[in-house]
């Protein structure tokens, strides 16, 4: 019980909230089209069935994907995607991800749909609040992801529109966020099975790896989003 009074446990709780939100604002997006073509009495049902369902799948995914981060040289591969990940939030491709997402008249279509159209979204959440959870303990990580999600829930369902109207009136969240991504990467990085003997295990060296990776995270973003500015100026 001690250990979920520890600020890392609650450190890696804030980090996964942070990132549902910052990572899930789409889900918001994806359950309105998928049960447009309802009837009104029954949205409410599809949003909620289609809302827990996508929960349970995707923390099915997050308890492998820890047992995964077990094998040497995975945590790195996770690392090295949390930077791409949160490069892509910083300096974001312009293209339509939900161009594909079609309505259903069914209330089970519907709730399919969500489940489906999440599973494909929520690769880069997934492996985003697996690392998260690194840093609270290995009995706890399961645990932790599901109370991480279940706090999540409400903010995705009836807050995402708030959240996104906060992001475009305040773009620094944006950017906050796509460093905490490459601040997790690099302190999942530093306890590799594969790189433990060759990375002291310090605080100083936990610290010095999430900057670096926080900063990389920056640098990389900010280069691509004035590259493209340039090229649209220039076209």
């Amino acid at each position: 019980m001690e250990d979920f009074l520890t600020a890392h446990f609650w450190l890696a709780v804030g980090q996964i909230i942070m990132i549902d939100i910052l990572l899930g604002g789409d889900n918001a997006v994806v359950i309105a089209l998928a049960c447009r073509g309802l009837p009104p009495h029954q949205r409410a049902k599809g949003i909620v069935w289609g809302t827990v369902g996508a929960i349970i799948l995707r923390v099915i995914l997050i308890a492998f994907a820890l047992a995964l981060l077990q094998i040497p040289f995975l945590k790195l591969v996770g690392a090295l995607l949390l930077v791409w990940i949160g490069v892509k939030l910083i300096a974001p491709e312009e293209d339509d991800d939900h161009e594909g997402i079609q309505g259903s008249d069914k209330l089970w279509g519907a709730v399919k749909t969500v489940i489906v159209a999440d599973l494909v979204m929520s690769v880069d959440n997934v492996i985003a609040i697996a690392g998260a959870a690194q840093g609270a303990g290995e009995q706890h990580q399961l645990a932790l992801v599901i109370f991480g999600l279940l706090v999540s829930i409400p903010i995705i369902v009836w807050g995402s529109q708030l959240v996104l109207k906060l992001m475009d009136r305040f773009p620094i969240i944006i950017l906050l966020g796509g460093m905490l991504l490459g601040w997790i990467a690099g302190t999942m990085a530093q306890s590799d099975p594969a790189l433990v003997a060759y990375i002291p295990q310090d605080k100083a060296w936990h610290y010095g790896l999430g900057v670096a990776g926080a900063l990389l995270v920056l640098a990389i973003g900010k280069f691509l989003e004035r590259r493209r500015a340039s090229v649209s100026a220039a076209a």
